[in-house]
């Protein structure tokens, strides 16, 4: 986990009023390896162990151990590519995060785009290591971060309207919102929410929040 963002982190349970507290037990090359998060409100903690952060509130359960199917390692370029151009970010600096199975594509958007970090809200990331440019956590229903703290969200699996509110409050006001296998329903709730739906086309969905001259969908440079 990047020290960064531990001044984005927000208490799951006492929401985006509150942030986390990080008292760090070992740090290496600005990348938060062991340490707690503490919430100064309800003095709940929040393990970081192996840079990977619990951010679930208790009691927490045991985490399954990562599906075999899940490797960051193993991704297709092609898709990255994809992803990388629905979310109009070509480059760096910034943050950006993915929520449920696509974050196996987080380390490869990290090195694609450069000098972004790109936070990886999935269980499974729990068996992967730590690596430049990609934090590793897992939450429950809030995603635990200040408003706009992201210059593009993408969500996968399943999807709520939860998550939907949430990626609304914590991206960037010109940011992206990504829904992969995005059912009728989320259409109709972004729109209500107040954002413009710039792409809905064989189950994927894009939307911004409304701005004037909002940029077109962008093409990546090749990989």
């Amino acid at each position: 986990m990047h020290l960064i963002l531990t001044d984005r982190i927000i208490c799951p349970r006492c929401g985006p009023d509150f942030g986390l507290i990080l008292l760090a037990h070992e740090v290496r090359e600005l990348r938060v390896l062991e340490g707690d998060l503490g919430c100064s409100n309800c003095r709940e903690k929040y393990p970081v162990r192996g840079g990977f952060g619990d951010l679930r509130i208790p009691p927490r359960t045991l985490l399954p151990s990562p599906s075999p199917e899940f490797d960051m390692a193993s991704v297709d370029p092609e898709e990255i590519l994809k992803l990388g151009a629905l979310l109009g970010v070509t480059e760096g600096p910034g943050t950006l995060l993915i929520k449920g199975p696509a974050a196996r594509f987080a380390a490869g958007l990290a090195e694609f785009i450069g000098g972004v970090e790109v936070v990886g809200l999935e269980a499974n990331l729990l068996g992967e290591q730590e690596l430049e440019g990609v934090s590793r956590m897992v939450a429950q229903h809030r995603i635990p971060f200040f408003s706009g703290s992201f210059r593009g969200i993408l969500l996968s699996g399943e999807v709520t309207d939860r998550d939907l509110d949430e990626a609304a409050r914590a991206v960037v006001s010109s940011g992206r919102i990504v829904v992969l296998d995005a059912s009728p329903e989320a259409s109709r709730r972004v729109e209500a929410l107040g954002l413009k739906v710039l792409l809905r086309a064989e189950g994927v969905l894009v939307a911004q929040h409304v701005q004037t001259g909002s940029l077109p969908l962008v093409t990546l440079r090749g990989l």
